[in-house]
This record gives structure tokens, sequence and C-alpha cells, in this order.
């Protein structure tokens, strides 16, 4: 007989989550304004919000934690990290920061003038914001495929070629670099193949660019390549992280993800240009330069992190947990971006609220239906975090409308996938009764679904 799956840890230290009634969650969501965000956690019995920061770390990482250098300068901390960064990506130069979106803002302010234009996959929030804020474009050069929720490819995340080079073609002197998210978190959490990141290197070398990787998700990537790209079996994680980031010249990174801490991030690069440009903005955004946001006992819990999380076991258990509840959701037939990704769930609700209107934003009215059902929360990636179209301030309704459910790293049991696949059901059964959707009241102009305040409907 086949051995059934297990998890590759077994749970030494549990934290109590409480159950709520319909009738508190009611009163809580009307006081929060229909924005998930601004929930207490302490309202929340299962949080699919976001992986980012809500990992558990595991004994080496706490242990390490007691290791900590808080020296302001030069701490062995940081060069503990920029060591284990060193073999796993490659890269020379490192500077730490607070989080992934501050690596951006430093990286950026270097790299990105007004009238810039930044080809990419599917920016995330706080990319496109940064780039945004700065009167520069990102341009999304994703293949079209990516939109279609229910087609099977393997990976999903890939920049189109075409694209890219006409991009390039016609814009190559406003291009200060080209970024690849790996994993493709706006499409729905998918990875960008080893072969798409050898044919963006080489239309980057043609134009005389750089590649940059958005690395939150860099050993999840690396798996799908294992277990999805042909000649990549028999490679370990870090021998495929490795080649991956021989195709970039640098990468911004919010380790609260697949460094699994609850807080850190860093750029590094093989280029010494950027590092001394982005030095300059490290010191006045961040602090000094081997620290930069985070004290040393982060850094070296992110060390380790960094260490067991581009192991294969490690990965497989927290994948197969995503894919487990894909399953329950494939048993209910509720349609979400396919392949399931790495680190979430993307509900497609445009194909769940079909009756809803695209102004009334399907995907936050069933996250706020799916709270209001058992308590879980989730986060709208679509209609609102896309923001409005910074020329003409229109909403911008182009791309795709999802729920997403992250299953956070090591935290819940499969239990709790069912709770939520189960909670899901019952809202996916009483869909046709949902009609109307949401309205802004207030927003702010640059990654609105933080703060936005909305007025319920239905």
């Amino acid at each position: 007989m086949e051995l059934p799956f297990a998890e590759s840890w077994r749970i030494k230290m549990v934290e109590p989550i409480k159950k709520s009634t319909r009738e508190e969650r009611e009163k809580w969501m009307k006081e929060a304004d229909y924005n998930l965000f601004q929930l207490r956690s302490d309202q929340v019995y299962i949080d699919c919000l976001t992986d980012s920061g809500t990992g558990a770390m595991s004994d080496r990482q706490w242990a390490a934690v007691m290791m900590g250098d808080e020296s302001y300068a030069g701490s062995s901390s940081f060069f503990h990290l920029k060591e284990t960064i060193n073999k796993i990506t490659g890269f020379e130069y490192v500077i730490p920061t607070h989080q992934g979106r501050a690596a951006e803002n430093v990286l950026f302010s270097h790299l990105v003038k007004a009238g810039s234009i930044v080809p990419g996959n599917s920016h995330f929030d706080t990319t496109k914001g940064h780039i945004e804020s700065r009167k520069a474009t990102a341009l999304d050069c994703t293949i079209d495929e990516a939109k279609d929720t229910q087609l099977e490819i393997p990976f999903k995340g890939n920049v189109d070629p075409k694209k890219l080079e006409k991009a390039l073609a016609e814009h190559h002197e406003n291009v200060p670099f080209i970024i690849v998210t790996i994993t493709n978190n706006t499409a729905g959490g998918q990875p960008v193949s080893m072969q798409n990141l050898r044919e963006v290197r080489a239309i980057a070398d043609k134009y005389g660019k750089r590649v940059v990787l958005d690395s939150a998700r860099f050993a999840e990537n690396a798996y799908f390549i294992k277990t999805r790209e042909e000649g990549y079996a028999d490679k370990t994680i870090k021998e495929i992280a490795l080649e991956m980031f021989s195709l970039a010249d640098g990468m911004t990174m919010s380790a609260k993800k697949d460094g699994i801490v609850n807080m850190g991030g860093f750029i590094a690069t093989r280029h010494e240009d950027w590092y001394e440009g982005a030095k300059r903005f490290c010191i006045p955004f961040e602090g000094y330069l081997t620290y930069g946001g985070m004290n040393g006992r982060d850094m070296e819990a992110l060390a380790v992190g960094l260490d067991e999380n581009t192991e294969f076991d490690n990965l497989e258990t927290r994948i197969h947990q995503v894919e487990f509840l894909a399953g329950l959701l494939d048993e209910y037939g509720i349609p979400y971006q396919r392949p399931v990704g790495g680190h979430a769930i993307f509900v497609d609700a445009d194909k769940v609220l079909t009756k809803v209107p695209k102004e009334e934003f399907p995907a936050q009215t069933l996250a706020i239906e799916l709270y209001l059902e058992a308590g879980v929360r989730g986060c709208e990636i679509g209609y609102i975090l896309a923001d409005r179209d910074p020329v003409t301030r229109e909403n911008r309704f182009g791309g795709l409308d999802l729920l997403r459910l992250c299953v956070a790293r090591r935290v819940y049991t499969d239990n709790h996938m069912r709770v939520i696949a189960a909670a899901l059901k019952n809202v996916f059964d009483r869909r046709n009764e949902i009609t109307r959707g949401v309205e802004i009241v207030w927003e702010a102009e640059l990654m609105r679904h933080f703060t936005v305040k909305l007025k319920k409907l239905f």
C-alpha cells in the first residue's frame, strides 16, 4: 500500500484562534467599511489575507534569533545573511531593507525616472505603485493565456517574448530595466519557466538592458521548474535557484514570503554601479548599510529561512496544502486560476458572482461574503487593487478579478483548508442570489485597496 502524504515537519507550539457569530462579523465588517484589511486579527477565524510575514518560523530560526548581533554598523548577522544570499543567488552586492516594497523604493529611486517604461509580467501592487508614483509606466507583457483562468498550462506567469520585444523596440531609450516577478502573483501565483527567463535574457541583451527579478516567491518558482519543466527533475532547488538568478542582473525580495520571516527584505545585484546608486537611498530611507531596516536577530532568522525553504521537502509540504485546498474546490465546482499556484488559490469572482456588475467589484464582494459566512479573511486581487489609470483616472477593468486565498506557511492544518472550502461552497451555492456589490466612498490615489472605504449595496 502506498503511504499517504504527510507534512515534513511536526508541531511543537500552537496559538489559539477563536470563532465568532454571523451577527458579530456583520458588525465588524460594517465598522471596517467593508475593507478586510481594516479588520482586527482577533475578528478573523482563518486568515488568508496574505502569506507575507504570516508563516511559522522553525526551531532553527528561533534559535538563530538569539544569536542576533544588534551592532549599528558591521553587524556579524548582516555578513551571515549576505553569505547565504551570495550562495543561493550568486549576487555579490546585498542591501537589506525592512521589506520588499522598501527594496523597490530604494532601487527604483536610483533607476526609475519620470517617463520611464518598465516592462514586466503583471507587476504587483507595490511594484506598480513605486513605478507610477514616479510618473513612469508599468507595462504588462504577460502572456495572454494568463487571462483564461480555466486554461491549464504549466507556466502561466511567463513574459510574452513578442510583447517584450515590441516594448523594447518602441521604447528602449526609456526602459531602465525589465522586471520579472517569480512567481507571478497578480496572474494567480503562476510560475515562470527557465526557458522563458532565457528568452527574456536574450531580448534584454539584444537591447542592452538589465533584468530584475521580483523574487518574493523564487523558491516556489524553482519548485515548479523542478516538477513541471523538462530537464530539471533531478536538480536541487538550490541549483535551480542559482540558474534562475544567473539569468538576471539583480533582485528585490520581500523576505516575508519565501524567507519565512515576519519582517525583512533585500536588494541583491551583480553590478557595482547599481549597488553604489542604491546605497545613496538606503541610508536616508532605511538605515545603515549593514542593517538597512532590519535588526540583527531578524537577519539571522532570514539566513536560516532562506536555507530551509530552498529544500524540496519544505516546499513540497507547503505547495501540497495549496493543492489540497484546490482539490476540494474542484469537488465543489468552484472556478479558480488553473493550474493552482504556489502560495494561494485565486478564485475567479467574475465566474462566481456573474450577476454582480464589474463596477460593483465582484471579487471584493465575494471576499466580504466569505468572511460573513465563516470568518475567513481573503484578499481582492482585481479591480480595486488595479487602481485607476494615472492619466484618465478611470477604473481599470481590463484584468482579472480574483479573490486570493493565501495559505500561510507552516501555520494551518488540512482541516482548516476543509473549513475554507466548505465556507466558499456555501457562498457559491447561493451565488445567484447575490446581485449587488459595493461602491467606493473614499480611496487613496495609489494602492487604494489597503485603505479604501466601501459602501455595501447588497
